[in-house]
């Protein structure tokens, strides 16, 4: 058996349907995993290698094979389905060769488990998940898109952007009553006010809400929101995170500034491993050196996160430009690149908005986009999915 320890790399799966029954191996086991059977049911996050053991199989050979991974200290789960038993290795495997693994008769295939994000992990859930907000739907070919002011700064000034963006067709009406500002002098919302502002236009238009939190201690107040958005500068608010996690509602999970892929999806695994799986990804942009937008649009982020993660991605033009000029090219963008949804910023007067106006679209300027974008959720056969009536 020493012959399985040298280092190696794996061989790609060279057929789709190689691929799929992995993929349902992997659910398997780490559903498994999760349910806690066997010695291992809290073990889940520390699966680094799946071992597909071959259909008929004896008793004898597959108890030798995990005798041998145990000799060398690593752990294993076995999980025995109808179509397939695995074999799961808890450990760090980097010294297996995955080739020698492979070429022993009651192997069928081997791969590694890298990534550390099990529960947003696409291997572990091969489906796109679809999250329906209030009859409003993101995710499997379900589009939607979330409108709205920056900031809720009147209860004249949410209607009127709530009617106006639901006629010309966003699912949910967006409204900042806590806002994250740079400056302690800048205008900070309404809190708690804003919130009943937001709440307001919801009865009078139908639309479910989406409204930002800072704080877990406000968790009370956002009884009557449809999505809580954790903003960029709280996307590594670990305390925050664990709170929500505990909910049962849509979380949307905007990237932070300058994290990574990974760094955003294991912030959605904190939500997740909460037992909240309602979670949205949203690409916001990125800070380079490039000072000629407020940042830099990571449209690339959006194919890569969808091939990565099984969750629903949408993306937000308006603070990735921070030009209302750049809002439609870029919404175009995003719509091409396979994003789920938009979050677009929306005012009756930009000129005098108490936050980010530049970036705002005006009423008619968003009926365009609508428009726009419209054409090309057609040609792909995606729904765009309003607010309900």
């Amino acid at each position: 058996m020493s012959a399985f320890f040298t280092s190696g790399e794996a061989r790609r799966v060279s057929s789709l349907p190689g691929v799929l029954r992995f993929s349902s191996c992997c659910v398997k086991l780490y559903s498994d995993l999760q349910q806690g059977k066997g010695e291992s049911g809290n073990r889940a996050a520390e699966l680094s290698m799946i071992i597909i053991v071959r259909p008929g199989t004896s008793r004898e050979k597959l108890d030798r094979l995990i005798a041998s991974f145990e000799a060398r200290n690593f752990g294993t789960h076995l999980s025995e389905g109808e179509t397939a038993t695995i074999v799961g290795l808890i450990g760090d495997t980097s010294s297996l060769d995955i080739n020698s693994i492979r070429a022993l008769d009651i192997v069928e295939d081997v791969r590694r488990v890298s990534e550390p994000y099990k529960k947003a992990n696409r291997k572990f859930h091969t489906d796109d998940t679809v999250i329906d907000v209030g009859g409003v739907r993101l995710g499997g070919g379900y589009f939607a898109v979330i409108a709205g002011p920056c900031s809720v700064e009147s209860a004249r000034q949410i209607s009127e952007v709530a009617r106006l963006v639901t006629a010309a067709g966003a699912g949910m009406v967006r409204g900042g009553a806590y806002k994250p500002r740079t400056s302690p002098y800048s205008f900070q919302g309404l809190e708690a006010e804003g919130l009943q502002l937001l709440e307001a236009a919801k009865a009078a238009t139908g639309a479910p809400i989406v409204s930002e939190i800072m704080d877990a201690a406000d968790l009370p107040l956002f009884e009557n929101v449809d999505v809580i958005q954790v903003g960029a500068r709280n996307m590594q608010n670990f305390r925050l995170l664990k709170a929500l996690g505990e909910l049962r509602k849509p979380v949307l999970l905007k990237r932070g500034l300058s994290n990574t892929m990974e760094e955003l999806l294991m912030s959605a695994e904190y939500l997740m491993a909460g037992g909240n799986e309602q979670v949205i990804l949203c690409e916001r942009g990125i800070r380079t050196f490039e000072p000629y937008t407020r940042n830099t649009f990571d449209v690339s982020a959006i194919p890569l996160l969808k091939r990565l993660s099984h969750l629903p991605v949408i993306a937000d033009p308006s603070h990735a430009a921070g030009l209302r000029e750049l809002v439609d090219p870029l919404a175009r963008a995003a719509v091409a690149a396979g994003a789920d949804g938009l979050m677009i910023e929306v005012h009756n007067d930009p000129a005098h908005a108490l936050s980010d106006g530049m970036q705002a679209l005006t009423p008619p300027m968003f009926a365009e986009l609508m428009e726009s974008i419209g054409k090309y959720l057609r040609l792909e056969d995606r729904i765009l999915c309003g607010a309900p009536l």
